[in-house]
């Protein structure tokens, strides 16, 4: 009986990473039998309003946070008081029952959203709202939430294909955790939470610049706000300091004369060995920046055994030149550009539904096109000229009669180096938001059983 008590000891549950004030064992338990729950209501369109409460919907929720920037729907003032049960509350917790597989992160069936604040609204069907109760804590169950544990759990418990899965209320409240103390889960909720607030004030940051940059630019390329030479530019003196000379109108077949591409699909690509890289019009939509940099992208290789004899010097990218892809299923990425900026000394071709644009002319200067490509003027002409109903597609000859104002190229310059500054602010911003979140992620490994 002796040596059965101590083989228990040595095997109680205790965390890799802990706070010294706790030492007492973890107890294992069951969702079900530690929290309360309420499901959401199937509210009916018929009650749909243009304002009053908020109807949160699954569709409304994002990876972490019940979005803002969408259509929403609302149920009358009035309405809302005989349904206060489904109302959200601060340090509710919500986990929807359907969605995609939860390899799909962003509409992952049994994702947690922590409610961060009162008045978030009613919630509808097909999601559950852990309640906030006094013997356990709900900031504490959101870091499981977000442990890879619970994660395999509902990869376990989903049914269903990828695009709609669904979970039971019976299987997820059967999922065991571990559990400590309820001084140790409130240190570790406040914990996560600093780390979480470090993270929302980043991805704020983030948003902010991003208006900025937007604001920024229809204000420049409308010319609302015009550029001045420097003072080393007039010989220092201040009264010579007027604007640059007037913009141009130009269409694009006037800038550009464009390359052929070559065809190769993804099943003709790797991103282990090659000796050229290929721009794939996908990778365009998706990952790549809008300033291309090789450097600082994932691209894959041409494979080996695919002949490279047509693919002459004069397909090879050069600096300057811009990637346009010529396909999509939406209007936002239809005719999405990229200017590549530094090719690293490589060899870069431009593949498959992309268009290859060159400025033989020099009448831009490298890194003013990507911007030029990102304005609204341009951006809905190329959206109006797409065709098709599955699948969008643009012309080169329709792409060509684009117009727009082209500044002088010193001016260029300035409207590049000013819009390529706040673009260097959002990406360190960005990898401050990755680092936090890989921090959290170890945190998550280390603090829970």
């Amino acid at each position: 009986m002796e040596v059965a008590v101590i083989q228990k000891k040595e095997t109680k549950l205790v965390p890799k990473l802990r706070f010294p004030e706790f030492n007492e064992g973890w107890i294992s338990n069951l969702l079900g039998n530690v929290t309360n729950y309420t499901k959401g209501f199937a509210f009916k369109s018929d009650d749909y309003k243009s304002e009053g409460v908020r109807i949160v919907r699954v569709s409304d929720l994002g990876v972490n946070s019940i979005k803002k920037d969408i259509d929403k729907v609302f149920v009358d003032t009035v309405f809302s008081k005989s349904h206060g049960k489904y109302l959200l509350h601060k340090n509710n917790i919500i986990i929807t029952t359907v969605g995609s597989k939860p390899e799909m992160i962003e509409s992952a069936v049994g994702r947690g959203i922590f409610i961060y604040e009162n008045n978030q609204g009613l919630l509808n069907q097909n999601m559950l709202k852990f309640e906030n109760i006094d013997s356990f804590d709900n900031g504490f169950l959101q870091g499981i939430i977000n442990s890879k544990r619970y994660q395999y759990f509902i990869k376990g418990i989903a049914r269903g294909n990828a695009n709609q899965s669904n979970i039971t209320v019976k299987d997820l409240l059967n999922f065991k955790l571990n559990i400590p103390s309820l001084p140790e889960q409130q240190k570790i909720a406040s914990f996560l939470s600093t780390v979480d607030t470090k993270i929302q004030q980043l991805q704020r940051k983030k948003e902010l610049l991003e208006q900025y940059k937007k604001g920024a630019m229809q204000q420049i390329f409308s010319q609302k706000i015009r550029f001045k030479p420097a003072l080393s530019e007039v010989e220092g003196r201040e009264d010579d300091r007027s604007d640059y000379q007037d913009w141009e109108e130009k269409q694009l077949g006037d800038v550009l004369t464009f390359i052929s591409t070559n065809s190769f699909s993804r099943n003709d690509l790797n991103y282990e060995e090659g000796e050229v890289y290929n721009i794939h019009y996908g990778d365009i939509h998706t990952k790549f920046k809008s300033n291309f940099h090789l450097s600082s992208e994932e691209v894959p290789f041409i494979n080996s055994n695919i002949s490279l004899s047509k693919i002459s010097d004069e397909k090879l990218c050069i600096l300057g030149d811009v990637v346009i892809a010529d396909a999509s299923e939406d209007y936002n990425d239809i005719g999405k550009a990229i200017e590549i900026i530094n090719t690293n000394n490589q060899k870069i071709v431009a593949g498959l539904h992309t268009f290859l644009g060159r400025d033989f002319e020099n009448s831009t200067i490298v890194g003013f096109k990507c911007y030029l490509f990102q304005t609204d003027y341009i951006r809905k002409q190329i959206m109006r000229i797409a065709q098709g109903i599955s699948v969008l597609g643009i012309s080169k000859k329709n792409l060509s009669k684009i117009s727009f104002e082209l500044p002088c190229k010193e001016e260029q310059q300035k409207i590049a180096d000013f819009l390529s500054a706040i673009d260097n602010k959002i990406d360190k911003t960005v990898e401050q938001i990755e680092s936090t979140q890989q921090f959290k992620k170890g945190l998550l490994q280390q603090m829970f059983v």
